[in-house]
């Protein structure tokens, strides 16, 4: 069969020009092998060029030679993969010139560069070779023909001899009959029956018939349509059984010209090709009852190889009475490797071009020649080529040698960064790509780049080691089939040269600060606290600070952030930590960093001063499995009001929720207890003691302290109370005067009606009191000339118009009359040298809160002029609150 390749070869086009030339030397040679010869085509000449091939005549005219003429008439042109290309042709091949024994054939070749022929030039080659003696039977198998020529002895007749009388051999060989006008005729015999053709017809089906003055030849294409397919041990084989009928004045010659040749018979191991071909074969042996082999040689590329040649091949020949059997080992001397694409893999083919001769004699043909060319492929082969990492980390450069390759192979382009560049533009990327050469005609490609192109990946592998990645894919082309194949080249490079991420901290009194300085191995590491993902957006959404200038960042965390971890509750402040984790891109720990400072816990506790406690209680890390939902109060009906992960808040008034009170020293204090109790037991694993201590228009922030179990606790804290002194228009008390009406104008010993009130406070246990009162001509209660309105909750006896006391009651304004005080005084006016100052006149009042509910007396409280309502209830304890509250401007009228 002609390769497709072959075919390509044949594409004839309008020649637009024809220039003949002188062939170059060495660009075509030839030789001389037994019944064929041989034109072989150097590629250093051919290569890239299209050709036609044509046989001249003995007239001088080319005949172009396509697939068909090739099969037909003797010729082969097979395509080497290397590049070279080979023409040859049996010596009795249609067009030869036959003399003396010697054969010659002249061959025509047209070469251009394009399929179109224009200017193609013209070479000639003429080839003559001799061939004696033949032997009595010769089959010729060819990689696209089959081929038998038998000897004719057939006598001369004179013409003297001659007879005109009726030709009656014709009626004895019915065969004959129809082709009486004709020379030739063709029998094929056919498991069906006969066939004949006359010689025309059997031409025009692709047969090629000839005769020279002592021979008679047969030629067939593989898949003629009389070719049968014949299985002998195992092996297929074309057979062609034909009778050739030559017609001569007084008699008739009929020769058989049967052929076969093998069509498979090779089998592939991993390491070996064993050849086998059956003999005695019944298509060519007839008739025959005894056989002898004369001689079996083997060869490559149509020489003959000696024994010694064989066995240093390691080639293995094997002859036995029923076969004749070729083993070699894959990659011997006389075959080549081809690069081969399979499913975008690399890989190889192996390929040999055989011949086998085999002569053996039998008691019917006598001598039988038979040569057999078998170019044989073996299997694809996966290679993957092999990946070596030369890197050199003392001068930071990446060496990779990749291979090997056959040189078929080209490297064209680079796929860096999902961006493909071809070998000259990988300069520009950092990349240095050779190509080096080894003994055995085999190739490797070279690629080299510093550490620090971009394109190089870091990654940080332990304490002091990174590793440095390549990445990178390699196209290849394979000459002269342009297949196709990428290698992906991935080289991993340990190199003790990591620097890691550094930490420091610190804290304000509201947030934990903690700056990360980046080492070399951290570009791609992110920040998490607990599983949020530290981005600018998380950043944002949280109300954290991120602050990343590339080299390091800083991140702040507010203190009761949901993110920062609540260790240990002391009285000193309560200990908070924020742990930052480095992540790389697969989420997987690289690194940790951690800040913890002590700080005031006074925003876990409000005491209002209308009585109200809000408390905050926080879990603490060292507490595991604690709901935060679960926790009470002493009274345990009351819940949290607002409930996270991390912590729960309660806001209850003090006379609920079981909360206690009592006075100490100069304090009021009140308290109550945040637990959590383990389902089914009575002793709590947390419990916060809360207080709020409460001191006039004074704050003190909470303190807190931390017992091992149950833990923490709070010690006590301080709120605020206020108070407020106010002007009323008449002594109903009904309508005080506003801010914007002062300063309010009176007439002098017009009656001012003041009142004062504990702001806020819903405990009806507490009493307020009036220690003294008194006025001055500014704000500054402390500032001269001042006259007393009230001294140590009595009248002032020195003032003519003294001060009067009035009731107060419960009303839809007053819930509770003891948290209020009520009193009336004169208008008046200083004086100075004798004259009036008319000016405004400030009053001012000094408070006591005392407890209602004690009968008993303090020194504080009781005063020797005290009316007997404010002399009841004093507290043992000496429970006391001083305050002090002023009244807007007043003002005399003139």
């Amino acid at each position: 069969m002609v390769p497709n390749l072959v075919l390509r070869l044949f594409l004839i086009g309008v020649l637009a020009s024809e220039i003949w030339t002188q062939d170059r030397p060495g660009s075509l040679s030839s030789e001389c092998l037994g019944s064929l010869l041989r034109i072989a085509l150097n590629a250093e000449y051919f290569e890239d060029k299209y050709l036609i091939f044509a046989a001249v005549d003995q007239f001088g005219t080319a005949q172009e030679i396509d697939g068909t003429l090739a099969a037909q008439c003797g010729y082969t042109i097979e395509y080497n993969y290397w590049g070279n290309i080979e023409f040859r042709a049996s010596i009795i091949s249609c067009y030869t010139h036959i003399e003396s024994d010697v054969y010659t054939v002249t061959v025509q070749i047209k070469t251009a560069a394009n399929p179109d022929m224009k200017n193609a030039l013209t070479h000639l080659k003429t080839v003559s070779c001799p061939y004696s003696p033949w032997h009595p039977r010769e089959l010729v198998c060819e990689t696209n023909y089959m081929e038998v020529s038998v000897r004719r002895n057939v006598p001369q007749i004179t013409a003297d001899l001659l007879q005109d009388e009726p030709e009656d051999w014709a009626l004895a060989f019915p065969e004959a009959t129809a082709g009486a006008v004709s020379i030739w005729q063709v029998v094929f015999h056919l498991p069906s029956g006969r066939k004949a053709l006359l010689a025309s017809d059997a031409q025009n089906a692709g047969y090629g018939l000839n005769t020279t003055d002592t021979r008679i030849l047969l030629r067939a294409p593989y898949n003629a349509a009389e070719a049968q397919l014949v299985k002998v041990r195992g092996v297929t084989f074309s057979a062609v059984r034909a009778s050739t009928f030559y017609k001569q004045r007084w008699m008739i010659l009929m020769v058989d010209t049967a052929v076969a040749c093998p069509i498979d018979g090779v089998d592939y191991t991993d390491d070996t090709i064993t050849w086998t071909i059956p003999k005695n074969l019944r298509t060519l042996s007839a008739g025959a009852t005894s056989f002898n082999d004369l001689l079996v040689e083997i060869g490559v590329d149509l020489h003959k190889l000696s024994a010694r040649e064989i066995a240093s091949r390691k080639y293995v020949l094997s002859n036995n009475t029923d076969e004749i059997t070729i083993q070699m080992p894959i990659g011997a001397e006389g075959g080549y490797y081809k690069t081969h694409v399979s499913e975008g893999q690399h890989g190889t083919k192996y390929y040999i071009n055989l011949f086998l001769e085999h002569q053996w004699e039998d008691n019917r043909w006598g001598v039988t020649k038979h040569t057999i060319i078998k170019k044989i492929e073996t299997p694809f082969k996966l290679v993957p080529p092999t990946i070596t990492n030369n890197t050199n980390s003392s001068i930071r450069l990446v060496n990779v040698t990749v291979g090997t390759f056959l040189p078929d192979v080209e490297l064209v382009n680079l796929t860096i960064d999902d961006t493909t560049v071809t070998v000259p533009e990988a300069l520009q990327h950092g990349y240095k790509v050779y190509e080096t050469r080894y003994p055995n005609g085999s190739k490797g490609y070279v690629i080299e780049t510093p550490f620090n192109v971009p394109s190089i990946k870091k990654e940080y592998l332990t304490e002091d080691t990174r590793l440095y990645i390549l990445n990178v894919t390699l196209g290849f082309i394979v000459q002269p089939t342009h297949e196709t194949f990428t290698v992906p080249v991935i080289t991993i490079s340990p190199v003790k040269d990591a620097v890691l991420p550094s930490a420091r901290g610190f804290c304000d009194d509201e947030n934990l600060y903690l700056t990360v300085v980046r080492g070399n191995v951290d570009q791609n590491w992110l920040p998490f606290i607990s599983n949020l993902s530290l981005s600018p957006d998380a950043a944002q959404k949280h109300n954290y600070g991120l602050d990343d200038n590339g080299t390091h960042f800083t991140i702040r965390v507010p203190l009761y952030a949901p993110h920062v971890l609540y260790e240990d509750i002391h009285p000193s402040g309560i200990t908070a930590s924020l742990h930052v984790t480095m992540k790389d891109n697969t989420l997987a720990d690289m690194t940790d960093f951690s800040i913890s400072c002590r700080f005031s816990p006074k925003e876990l506790i409000d005491c209002l001063p209308n009585g109200t406690m809000a408390i905050t209680a926080v879990k603490l890390a060292g507490i595991t499995d604690l709901d935060t939902s679960l926790f009470v109060l002493r009274d345990k009906r009351c819940r949290p009001v607002t409930v996270t992960e991390k912590s729960a808040t309660f806001i209850f008034h003090v006379n609920t929720c079981g909360t206690s009170r009592k006075f100490e020293n100069t304090f009021m204090t009140y308290e109550n207890d945040v637990s959590y109790f383990r389902p089914g037991s009575i002793t709590p694993i947390y419990q916060l003691k809360c207080a709020c201590q409460y001191i006039i228009n004074e704050t003190i922030v909470v303190q807190y302290s931390s017992k091992n179990n149950p833990a923490p606790s709070i010690e006590p804290g301080f709120g605020s109370l206020a108070l407020a002194l106010r002007l009323f228009k008449d002594k109903s008390y009904s309508d005080s005067y506003k801010d914007i009406e002062y300063p309010v104008v009176k007439y002098l010993k017009e009656a001012l009606y003041f009142e004062v009130e504990l702001l806020h406070s819903e405990d009806p246990q507490l009493e307020l009191y009036l220690e003294d009162c008194w006025a001055t001509t500014s704000q500054d209660r402390d500032s001269s000339p001042q006259w007393s309105v009230i001294t140590d909750s009595c009248e002032n006896a020195e003032d003519s118009h003294q001060t009067i006391f009035h009731k107060v009651d419960s009303d839809s304004r007053v819930k509770f009359p003891t948290h209020l005080k009520r009193f009336e005084v004169k208008m008046f006016t200083f004086m100075q040298d004798g004259n009036a100052l008319l000016e405004q006149i400030y009053f001012h009042c000094s408070v006591v809160i005392c407890d209602a509910r004690r009968p008993a007396s303090d020194l504080l409280c009781a005063r020797r002029c005290i009316p007997r309502k404010q002399r009841l209830g004093r507290s043992v304890e000496a429970y006391h609150r001083h305050g002090h509250v002023s009244s807007g401007a007043v003002l005399i009228e003139s």
